[in-house]
């Protein structure tokens, strides 16, 4: 607590955590992204979500406004791209549960998308950030499955015990900012 002279202001102190401060989770990928293309090390890039643009207003040229848009079809998974030689897809998502993932964070066609993925030799998986515990997991594409077809027995979730169990912990870093392809590194050689 801060006690000025007079007393009339007074305010509390709160610990704050700037490890991840104004940078969301699909930034920190992005920017890991980068350093992997710019490194030379691997090609995945963000998937652009089709859309038709329906309404435009154009007040002036530099200052068009889109008004009105729609999807043109459910997006597959966030990133794609090329590793040593392997194709890789994944979804990211990120969580404010501590106990569990919810299957409510990632739709059903893109569970599909991923489980195809791999079934045709492509390394594919869900990086899941639980953002209150500050934990960032890779979960195979097939563990993710495996799951979800577990909820259709009323299972609505992954418990985080089942995700440290069948997942990866990810680390944080400087550079790459998260390094998810240690992780693919150790899904090749598990591919032999």
């Amino acid at each position: 607590m801060v006690n000025y002279p007079n007393k009339k202001n007074t305010f509390s102190k709160q610990k704050t955590d700037h490890k991840n401060r104004g940078m969301t989770f699909e930034a920190m990928i992005n920017e890991s992204n980068n350093y992997y293309l710019v490194n030379d090390l691997a090609i995945i890039h963000k998937k652009p979500i089709p859309i038709q643009i329906v309404k435009v207003d154009y007040p002036s040229r530099s200052a068009a406004v889109i008004k009105e848009a729609y999807y043109k079809v459910p997006s597959t998974t966030d990133y794609n791209g090329i590793y040593k030689g392997y194709y890789i897809d994944f979804e990211a998502k990120e969580t404010n549960n501590k106990t569990s993932f919810p299957f409510a964070n990632i739709h059903s066609h893109q569970i599909e998308h991923l489980n195809r993925t791999s079934t045709h030799g492509g390394i594919s998986f869900v990086l899941i950030y639980f953002k209150v515990l500050d934990e960032i997991y890779l979960l195979e594409s097939k563990d993710l499955v495996s799951y979800y077809n577990r909820s259709k027995e009323g299972r609505k979730s992954i418990t985080i015990d089942e995700i440290r169990e069948k997942g990866y912990l990810v680390k944080e870093g400087y550079a790459p900012r998260i390094d998810y392809l240690r992780v693919v590194e150790v899904l090749i050689n598990k591919k032999g």
